[in-house]
């Protein structure tokens, strides 16, 4: 905020917030909470018997099954019990929980009459399930777009969403804001989140120490003999990104630590290695067959007509954001298409010889690469360890979905264990195996000494503070609008009625993805409230086709949300494994991601009325290419001496 215009937008926009909030408290005083329907149900059978769980069939059944024992229904498989109400219309469960009568009739596959009795969830606050749900990330987005500043912006973020799931109670908001259920607190006691931060911090002290034992040095030296220009380091760095497809968390910061040197022989911005390591982390992961996402996806859509995992595979040639995104790097590096403020970044590299434009340096120090103890360094010092990671990353993926274990439903299984692992524990146990066998390996070289090694704990610590405390306050922004105030139910009820846009529909769920993935910062969340709609909306039995589409944007406009969004957690990842300032990574990122977005909503349109899927993908394969030759053109035109500045410095650059 150094300049006086932003700070006056600034304090403006801060200002109307805050009208706002005591416009919402006097409006909102004295209201009910809403109640919403949970996830648990309870069914009735052919035979007059109840079930806990999914009903399949009236005689193939999941859960436990409920018989009349005196005024209760029992359980003995549970070991637990019911009491319905006279009238019928109420179940209470032994913990008191409520589930009403459904007044919808449905039939199982065979035909057989059932009643559903869905939970009653009671909320804490008047403003969950309405648009105000969606405030307080549009207050820290706003507030980061105009101050450049994401730490004050998040944290306001969190506290507005504070004031409302507490009716702007002071003492309860602070206590919400720090507390167990939703706050701070909570997000790091999250075992998925706490295995992320372990997994960034030893993602750090790997990296130092591959500086220190001259592994970063030695792979740059490589790289400038082996990559002559730009447009191969940028390649190289997409074609890693596009082999590392198990985890965008592991994408993000493992294609940055080997990535970064050979980019800065070229003087790559660090702007721009953020956008690539961004869009091959989500967009990759997918369309990628084996990947945490593949499991998160599949497990989100509940239909009878079709296995999850399979509808997953038939949305991939549909995903026009993702399949355009890596078209578009490809095309933007061998053309050399830069425009907003990439080219501002990159002429500043190219030309001014700074990687990073602006003052901020988050990471300054991570990058004073080493040569090693007695010359001794060697590329085989990135390589193994960057290689070990790997391996152990993938081998604790599949331990935490139970394909050790003989218990499990997935012993031996590596597709199953891999569909039902913890991201964030088995990357952890990965990464801490990796950190192992990086210190005796450096030892064993003599690269490095015992004494000098652990002062990379310490150093990959700090590197990594910043991400972490921008990962909190976004988890913590997440779990007050989604979980506290319910903003995917005002989705939903916002959604209603939509059906009646049939071939269009696609289009339009794309762009609804889109925003939600932009406001919450999340690309999973946003897809597993969209993907269930879109199951509704078009029975796959009747409608095959528009059913895959619709997914496909559902999955499109997640990651396009979420790859704009400066609240995203794969966005700030990008940006910690570039070592680029953060919000310089997403005002940069932003113009590209919303020119494949132009395309994609175009594709989507043309895909509802044309459903064929070759010719549909060979349309927006045309149009992105088309659009960007036209971008190219434009830009010049218009800044015609800055590309023949940029032009004469790549060439004393591969001289």
């Amino acid at each position: 905020m150094e300049k006086r215009s932003t700070k006056i937008a600034y304090f403006v926009a801060l200002g109307i917030f805050i009208v706002l909030l005591v416009i919402l408290g006097l409006q909102f005083k004295g209201k009910e909470n809403p109640v919403f329907v949970g996830d648990g149900a309870f069914y009735t059978t052919g035979d007059g018997v109840f079930l806990d769980g999914i009903l399949k069939t009236a005689d193939d059944s999941e859960g436990s099954k409920y018989a009349l024992d005196g005024s209760y229904y029992v359980s003995p498989e549970a070991g637990t019990y019911f009491e319905l109400s006279e009238d019928g219309n109420t179940i209470v469960g032994a913990d008191g929980t409520e589930y009403v009568k459904s007044e919808e009739k449905s039939k199982d596959v065979n035909g057989v009459e059932y009643t559903t009795y869905e939970e009653k969830v009671y909320s804490e606050t008047p403003f969950a399930g309405t648009f105000w749900s969606l405030l307080p990330p549009i207050v820290a987005i706003v507030l980061a777009l105009i101050s450049k500043e994401v730490y004050s912006s998040l944290f306001l973020g969190c506290l507005v969403g504070a004031l409302l799931y507490t009716q702007f109670a002071p003492w309860d908001t602070i206590v919400t804001l720090v507390g167990a259920d939703y706050g701070i607190i909570s997000v790091l006691a999250d075992g998925g989140n706490m295995g992320i931060i372990v997994f960034l911090v030893t993602l750090g002290i790997m990296v130092d120490l591959m500086n220190k034992g001259g592994g970063s040095e030695a792979f740059g030296r490589w790289a400038k003999k082996t990559v002559h220009t730009r447009c191969g380091a940028q390649l190289l760095t997409m074609l890693l990104g596009v082999l590392i497809f198990v985890d965008d968390y592991f994408n993000c910061l493992t294609v940055g630590a080997v990535m970064r040197p050979v980019t800065e022989s070229h003087k790559i911005s660090r702007a721009k290695l953020a956008y690539v390591i961004d869009s091959t982390a989500a967009p990759v992961c997918m369309i990628a067959p084996v990947s945490s996402w593949a499991a998160a996806v599949s497990g989100y859509v509940q239909s009878p007509s079709i296995n999850g995992i399979e509808l997953f595979l038939k949305q991939i040639p549909w995903n026009y954001y993702c399949l355009l995104t890596l078209l578009m790097i490809v095309v933007i590096s061998v053309l050399n298409i830069d425009y907003g403020p990439m080219l501002t970044h990159e002429y500043n590299a190219q030309v001014k010889d700074d990687l990073f434009t602006t003052p901020e340096r988050p990471f300054a120090g991570a990058d004073d690469y080493e040569t090693g103890s007695k010359g001794k360094s060697s590329v085989i010092d990135l390589i193994l360890p960057v290689v070990v990671l790997i391996v152990t990353c993938i081998i604790g993926l599949i331990y935490t979905g139970g394909y050790y274990d003989d218990t499990s439903e997935y012993f031996h299984d590596f597709m199953g264990a891999f569909s039902n692992a913890s991201s964030g524990a088995g990357l952890a146990i990965g990464s801490m195996l990796a950190l192992v066998f990086t210190f005796i390996y450096f030892w064993l070289r003599g690269s490095i000494g015992f004494e000098k090694s652990f002062e990379s704990v310490p150093n990959g610590f700090i590197q990594m503070i910043s991400p972490i405390l921008i990962l909190t306050f976004a988890w913590t922004l997440c779990g007050l609008t989604r979980y506290g105030m319910y903003s995917a139910d005002f989705v939903v009820n916002a959604m209603s009625g939509a059906g009646d846009l049939a071939k269009f529909l696609p289009a339009v769920i794309f762009i609804i993805g889109a925003a939600i993935g932009f406001a919450t910062g999340t690309s999973w969340g946003t897809i597993g409230i969209m993907a269930p709609i879109v199951v509704q909306v078009f029975d796959f039995n009747t409608d095959p086709i528009l059913c895959t589409i619709g997914l496909a944007a559902a999955c499109s406009g997640g990651v396009m949300g979420d790859h704009c969004s400066p609240i995203s957690d794969t966005t700030i990842m990008a940006s910690a494994g570039a070592h680029c300032y953060h919000l310089n990574h997403v005002f940069t990122q932003i113009p590209y991601a919303l020119t494949v977005a132009g395309v994609t909503f175009v594709s989507f349109i043309l895909a509802g009325l044309i459903q064929n899927v070759v010719i549909c993908l060979i349309i927006a394969a045309a149009l992105m290419i088309a659009t960007l030759l036209v971008i190219k053109a434009i830009m010049a035109k218009k800044h015609q001496g800055i590309f023949q500045e940029m032009a004469e410095a790549n060439k004393s650059l591969v001289k």
